[in-house]
């Protein structure tokens, strides 16, 4: 299998033992899951089919960010516990997979279980001589990485706007440097609160992922990513303080997902131009929903449109059709192909497509894209 690496900025081998790491950045509980949170774990889901289809055990870790800015803004505007916020929306989230036939993470742990991992990772940072402290809030410094934008090859300018447009406070007076970023800070009256050795406070975003994907997978990841907007600063500022500390490189390979948008802009719920996954199979059945969504090549840009449910309405007809009277064919092989170009899966469909219609039965090839016929 070959993948485009966002590091490397090419597409290589995926290199692996028997049994694969992956670590999937989830979501932060505060608000309903849309499409296009639903097509990154659907990316990361079809990975995982074939790489089982290929004989490869996988491990899948996809977080749950229950503790940050977000949910804490939005449990304060509706008076109600942020954990308690985080379980309304989580299990909406887990029914809206379920419908999308995933298949079950090997661990989805929260951010409030890795506290004490947390604080372990933050002061192994101190000891490197790599974080500061100012009046309880605590800072790694970025100038003391070298390898600061390896992940990302965003410019500096560019690293200042995207910082600045993910709540990274790049007018903090408390910062020698404003790309600098939270790993612990105080919490205000009514946030939860934990000890440490800096005051009580809470963890910063991007140091829960780092301690996650440790505790739970390692020093390396073999497959890391999530929506392509993560990829800075989340992404570049967990490889910096991983491999600051642990000094092994934190990732083998990178797979980011491109953005989906509704009305010619990115869906976001600060917006409100979202499509789900729930509203979606009220109108049709949930393989044609999963169909409409796998003709996108993961890492493009896309659009939504009504009209793409309706072609997947009709090719999931179409490729039911030859359950009975279909006659056997190596089509699979062919589907195999194509997921191993970069997980290709608009060419794996077009290729079920043209055996259903030549009287193939495509059952075993839609089954190894997780459609049900």
């Amino acid at each position: 299998m070959r993948l485009y690496d966002t590091a490397r900025r090419g597409t290589f081998p995926l290199d692996t033992g028997p049994i694969v790491t992956m670590y999937s950045c989830g979501i932060t509980p505060y608000d309903a899951a849309h499409l296009g949170h639903a097509y990154v774990y659907l990316t990361f889901d079809v990975l995982q089919r074939r790489l089982r289809d290929a004989g490869h055990e996988t491990r899948c870790v996809r977080n749950v960010t229950d503790v940050d800015d977000d949910i804490l803004r939005k449990a304060r505007e509706l008076g109600v516990h942020y954990l308690d916020l985080a379980a309304e929306e989580m299990a909406i989230f887990e029914r809206d997979m379920q419908m999308l036939n995933l298949l079950p993470c090997f661990s989805e742990p929260r951010a409030t279980s890795a506290v004490p991992e947390i604080l372990t990772l933050i002061g192994e940072t101190f000891e490197q001589g790599l974080a500061y402290e100012v009046d309880g809030w605590v800072y790694f410094e970025v100038s003391k990485f070298p390898r600061f934008g390896q992940v990302s090859h965003e410019t500096p300018t560019a690293m200042l706007t995207l910082a600045g447009e993910h709540g990274g406070r790049i007018d903090d007076p408390r910062k020698r440097d404003p790309l600098d970023f939270v790993l612990w800070q105080p919490s205000l009256d009514d946030e939860p609160s934990w000890e440490s050795r800096w005051g009580a406070g809470r963890p910063g975003w991007h140091i829960e992922c780092s301690a996650l994907a440790l505790r739970d997978l390692g020093e390396t990841v073999d497959v890391h990513g999530g929506g392509r907007d993560l990829a800075f600063p989340h992404h570049e500022c967990e490889t910096a303080q991983s491999e600051s500390v642990t000094g092994a490189p934190f990732v083998k390979h990178w797979l980011h997902v491109g953005l989906v948008g509704l009305g010619g802009t990115k869906m976001s719920k600060s917006i409100g131009n979202l499509v789900f996954v729930s509203e979606l199979v009220r109108r049709a059945d949930s393989s044609s929903v999963r169909l409409a969504l796998l003709d996108q090549h993961y890492r493009t840009d896309w659009e939504w449109r009504d009209e793409l449910l309706l072609r997947a309405q009709s090719r999931l007809a179409t490729w039911q059709s030859t359950l009975i009277a279909g006659r056997p064919s190596s089509v699979i092989d062919d589907v195999r192909a194509a997921l191993d170009d970069d997980l290709n899966t608009p060419a794996a469909i077009d290729i079920v497509d043209e055996a259903a219609h030549a009287g193939f039965n495509v059952a075993p090839a839609a089954t190894l894209l997780g459609v049900t016929l």
